[in-house]
């Protein structure tokens, strides 16, 4: 369909929570970046980050044009698309009994989501062979959040950011094993356990977290604490 809008966003939260900003691009039919843009969010976490950004693109693009929205973060996507109807059949509680993380922005992205054609795509993050429009946004995204600053077309940029072959890798999404010593640790203090992760390695919503940052165990193995949220919401 000609009317299509092809877009991606993603956001980035420096050691996750950490100075954060939130970015997307907007691509014609053919794929080709037309236009984009970038927030700061001050301190906040990599899953605000993520959701924002969404919750942005969906406000700055035609609902009345079908739109497919490419992202890496699988917790974002999976919380408006998947978890969500559950939540609100628990009175906006996990299945954990749990209030759930970041409601506000779930709830400003589903009144969005209403009576409009959106289909959801992921794509992996960081890769070298992957989606362009992604590594656009994810550069747009870390740069807003390092500077606090505003940025895109609206904002007088003449430019698409260029993905950097620095934030870029070969290897597949979840190839880092877990080491041996941290799965130890795991097993003897239970799934709910925080710790500083000893080896740098990527959490299940594609993004990776540092030697020494605070990490914590869930369904699909080691990740960030934020992203702690149970596969069935």
């Amino acid at each position: 369909m000609s009317d299509l809008i092809i877009a991606a966003c993603d956001g980035a939260a420096k050691k996750n929570p950490g100075p954060a900003a939130w970015a997307w691009v907007v691509a014609d039919a053919e794929g080709r970046p037309q236009r984009w843009e970038a927030g700061p969010l001050g301190h906040a976490t990599n899953n605000v980050a993520e959701l924002t950004a969404l919750a942005e693109l969906l406000e700055a693009t035609d609902p009345a044009l079908p739109l497919e929205v490419r992202m890496d973060s699988q917790y974002a996507m999976n919380a408006v698309t998947k978890w969500i109807a559950s939540w609100k059949r628990n009175g906006w509680q996990t299945a954990a009994k749990k209030p759930v993380a970041n409601k506000d922005l779930v709830v400003r992205i589903d009144a969005l989501l209403q009576n409009r054609e959106v289909t959801f795509r992921h794509v992996a993050a960081h890769r070298a062979d992957g989606d362009h429009l992604n590594a656009i946004a994810d550069v747009a995204a870390s740069d807003a959040a390092t500077t606090q600053q505003p940025a895109g077309t609206a904002h007088g940029a003449l430019e698409i950011p260029e993905p950097r072959p620095e934030r870029m890798t070969a290897s597949p999404a979840g190839a880092t094993r877990t080491p041996k010593k941290t799965a130890g640790r795991a097993k003897k203090a239970g799934s709910s356990a925080v710790i500083k992760a000893k080896y740098p390695g990527r959490c299940h919503c594609q993004k990776p977290y540092a030697a020494g940052e605070k990490i914590a165990k869930n369904p699909h193995g080691w990740g960030h604490v934020e992203c702690r949220e149970p596969v069935e919401g």
